[in-house]
């Protein structure tokens, strides 16, 4: 496509919009005149076709530097679905994959290539991308290069030194979550230029209120708003068992739920997100792991059971509801001990130096690699095994390997969600040859062509089950028979993993050299305890307004109250005693017309109304009581009179 091609027309051809969202169009603009360019966007805010659309406007490709692996194939298959040349490389493709890819690059067969920021720093990697005609860089996830941001990966300090390859062409950096600090930092550590531009779209959602509960019995309020606020939502927990959990106790009190984390089997991850985004149940119970990439509008609530990390992470994962622009909330409960557990949470995820080097020196003794190799290898990863082999306290061992993995040693790619992948590194006289020579292959080769096409340019995905049921085998049957053709060269097949795997993405350095900069861990130690007591800020305070919290933590300090959330109703209340009034007044309505369908118990009272508190609940019972509107049958439950 040429340059000068109107954008609308290609916004409307290619993603079926007929306007941009806003500052969309603007941040376009700016990268087509060649500007550096900073993009503050809220989550939901449209950033991929920031970078998208404009790499079909100019001459030449955009790369994409992103450390979100599965987001990364899901875009890129988007994008082929749309018609759009698009290709990744994520660790864990073998050298014919790559070069398959590098190759489609320089030859000019890629518009948008998806990389993950360890790449960049391989030599093969440099090779091939000085030969690419590249018209910029785009860097997603940006808050990842600051040392400053909550999500700090050294790796991502590797796209500024790529610039010396092609020096003229801009970088366009986009992020939904950074500090005024941490935005600074981002366009210093790319090497922005003097004359860069940052466009900054507001985090205030008017539509979202904020809500934060001191409770007990948290799933009992969970199941209050489930029944009051209806819709679609989101429950986060950090506790992959207790998603289940959760997910069970809503589906017995006739709330259709299910549950997500990343230790699930890919298939079941895939049915539960399919499930809740086609409407098929209500409720997903997640771990953090669930959400990135997700664009459901009409999410109403998102229930934080645990108190999140960070006030980033928090404010990513809230934004989530209410993307359609309707009245949503966003919900954290939480109790005394949950206080407790999130310092202790935080003191193991920052063990000591010493602790780290003895943990990655287990590890590739586990796996046997000998100083000096390693670089690219792929094993199936078992954390309790590792645990337990080695004596490890498995809190410590997980927060060290997000730190080894950080330093760019280690990677941990969620297991592919798509098929197994074939490809012919054969020409089509010699496919013949393999046929004729190896028969009892024949009729599978000859299918494999039929059903697939592109075989001899790239890895194509393939489903076993397919191609047993066309020749009358099992699929087991099949895998077998695509090995032996491996084996004998004449396909390249790789076939789904199936457990968590590990990637060694540089090669085994001597754990008593290991490189842990003192300085660097102790800042970044520090980095996070201001975040830690940030979020605990935002939690425990009871004198400002959630919305306001957020947003000037953002950097946004000129935000009026929001009216919605649970502070601001509550100084309405106080402010106001005639809005008191009216507001008890609704609230003993709202119980009497329930009582006089059939008697309650206190409790169940409770259980029936999400907007009420249960201590009110029980104060207005009594002042019915007092009043005669109700009285206590034999029971002890409520009845109205």
């Amino acid at each position: 496509m040429k340059s000068g091609t109107d954008k609308k027309d290609v916004l409307k051809r290619f993603w079926g919009y007929d306007s941009f969202r806003p500052l969309q169009e603007e941040i376009i603009d700016s990268l087509l005149q060649g500007f550096d360019t900073l993009a503050l966007l809220p989550t939901g805010g449209g950033k991929s076709i920031c970078y998208q659309l404009p790499s079909l406007m100019i001459d030449g490709m955009c790369l994409v530097v992103s450390p979100l692996i599965s987001l990364m194939k899901d875009q890129v298959q988007q994008l082929r679905d749309h018609g759009i040349r698009a290709a990744c490389l994520v660790s864990g493709a073998t050298s014919i994959e790559q070069e398959i890819v590098y190759n489609n690059c320089i030859h000019g067969k890629i518009k948008i290539l998806y990389v993950s920021p360890e790449r960049l720093k391989q030599q093969v990697f440099i090779e091939h991308f000085r030969q690419m005609k590249v018209a910029f860089i785009a860097v997603d996830e940006a808050h990842c290069i600051s040392q400053w941001g909550y999500d700090f990966r050294p790796s991502y300090l590797e796209i500024a030194k790529i610039r010396a390859f092609h020096p003229d062409i801009p970088i366009l950096a986009l992020t939904a979550t950074a500090t005024p600090h941490v935005a600074d930092d981002i366009r210093h550590q790319l090497m922005f230029a003097s004359n860069s531009r940052m466009f900054q779209s507001s985090f205030h959602r008017p539509n979202l209120a904020y809500m934060v509960f001191h409770e007990e019995n948290k799933v009992g309020r969970l199941l209050r708003i489930a029944n009051n606020v209806g819709g679609s939502g989101i429950v986060y927990v950090r506790n992959r068992r207790r998603t289940r959990e959760i997910a069970d106790q809503l589906v017995a009190n006739g709330i259709s739920a299910t549950y997500y984390h990343a230790g699930l089997e890919p298939k079941a991850r895939d049915t539960a997100q399919r499930r809740w985004m086609q409407g098929e149940v209500r409720v997903i119970v997640a771990t953090n792991a669930f959400g990135m990439g997700i664009d459901k509008p009409d999410v109403r609530y998102v229930v934080h059971m645990d108190i999140p990390s960070s006030v980033e992470a928090y404010f990513q994962e809230a934004g989530r509801a209410g993307r359609d622009g309707k009245k949503s909330f966003a919900v954290l409960l939480y109790n005394d001990t949950d206080i407790i557990t999130l310092q202790q949470n935080f003191e193991n995820s920052y063990p000591s130096r010493k602790h780290i080097a003895n943990i990655y020196r287990a590890i590739c003794n586990y796996y046997q690699l000998p100083v000096g190799s390693g670089t690219d290898c792929q094993f199936d990863f078992n954390l309790e095994a590792l645990c337990s082999t080695y004596n490890f306290n498995l809190m410590e061992f997980y927060s060290a390997t997000r730190l080894l993995e950080r330093e760019g040693l280690i990677s941990f790619p969620e297991l592919d969600q798509s098929q197994s992948r074939i490809y012919i590194p054969l020409s089509r006289e010699e496919v013949y040859r393999f046929q004729v020579s190896q028969p009892r292959y024949s009729d599978l080769m000859a299918l494999l062509l039929r059903m697939y096409g592109g075989l001899f340019a790239d890895f194509v995905p393939i489903s076993e089950q397919a191609l047993a049921k066309r020749l009358y085998f099992e699929p087991n049957q099949i895998r077998n028979m695509l090995l032996h053709m491996d084996a004998l060269k004449a396909i390249a097949y790789r076939p789904k993993p199936t457990k968590p795997q590990i990637i060694f993405t540089s090669p085994r350095v001597d754990a008593d050299s290991l490189y842990l900069n003192e300085s660097n861990y102790t800042e970044l130690k520090q980095r996070a305890t201001e975040r830690l007591e940030a979020i605990q800020h935002y939690v425990l305070s009871d004198h400002d307004c959630r919305s306001q919290m957020l947003l000037a933590y953002f950097g946004e300090t000129s935000a009026t109250p929001c009216g919605a959330c649970d502070y601001c109703i509550q100084q309405k209340k106080t402010s106001s005693p005639a809005a008191a009034d009216e507001i008890a007044t609704q609230q003993r309505e709202q119980l009497l017309s329930l009582l006089k369908e059939k008697p309650y118990r206190a409790e169940e009272l409770v259980e029936k109304v999400g907007n009420i508190d249960e201590e009110q609940v029980r104060q207005l019972l009594h002042e019915m009581v007092d009043q005669h509107l109700v009285t206590i049958n034999h029971l002890l439950q409520f009845e109205a009179l």
